[in-house]
């Protein structure tokens, strides 16, 4: 499948300025990331779009190809979507891959690409299930409901669904998923999604999946055995560093 990767990268950030070089094992944040995606086989290209200097300079040095993006985007599909239409306009697939993932695995991108061989499916992502009571209650883990299919049916930042046994003092197993934010987007379904304007789910659960949903946009899932940590705060980096001193 014709499928391009970009990374978005953008340098200011409220928790963590300047994240993406942010050195992690004597190397930038962003090129764990590059180095990550270059081993997905499904992958025609990575492209590292930012709207900073100081860090298309840091991917050109370590051999990624990078392009400069408007600094004005609410979000970083918006400049993903610019990077498509930009420098990969024959592209059938494009992969959202953030720059604050260097856990991610090349088989995660695989997977997601190859969900869009479903063609009922306008988007892919993926889910691992929640092991951990305090994942399940947690409202920065975004849990993800689908059906029999694996498509979509809600994301939310509340422990759904609610287990009726569990909320009555039974201590029935947990079966919920967290969503891990990778997509893989048909282009003309990216182009959509970015050309909408945000939904009320989306506003009151700040999470732009939801505006596809409510769109009519259908987005398959796949489990995976996989679990990331996304670098928010410099205090993320050190738990990424001991995953990274046993990442196999």
């Amino acid at each position: 499948m014709d499928a391009f990767v970009v990374i978005p990268a953008r340098y200011f950030s409220s928790r963590f300025p300047g994240k993406p070089l942010a050195p992690l094992k004597g190397k930038p944040l962003l090129q764990h990331v590059y180095e990550r995606a270059k081993g997905a086989r499904l992958a025609r290209e990575i492209i590292v779009a930012t709207d900073d200097r100081r860090i298309l300079e840091a991917a050109e040095s370590f051999g990624a190809k990078a392009i400069m993006t408007s600094g004005g985007h609410p979000s970083g599909t918006d400049r993903v979507a610019e990077a498509a239409r930009s420098v990969a306009p024959e592209a059938r697939i494009i992969v959202n891959l953030q720059g604050d993932e260097p856990l991610i695995r090349p088989e995660m991108i695989d997977d997601v690409i190859m969900l869009l061989e479903d063609e009922r499916a306008d988007i892919g992502t993926l889910v691992k299930k929640i092991e951990k009571e305090e994942e399940f209650t947690d409202a920065n883990i975004v849990k993800a409901v689908f059906n029999g299919e694996g498509f979509a049916l809600y994301f939310s930042r509340s422990p759904v669904p609610f287990h009726m046994d569990r909320g009555q003092g039974g201590k029935g197993p947990l079966k919920a998923y967290k969503h891990i934010g990778i997509y893989a987007y048909r282009k003309e379904a990216l182009m959509r999604l970015t050309g909408l304007p945000p939904t009320a789910l989306e506003e009151a659960e700040r999470l732009e999946q939801l505006r596809a949903l409510e769109n009519g946009m259908a987005i398959k899932i796949k489990e995976t055995q996989y679990d990331t940590i996304g670098v928010d705060t410099p205090e993320d980096l050190l738990k990424v560093e001991e995953c990274l001193n046993t990442y196999s």
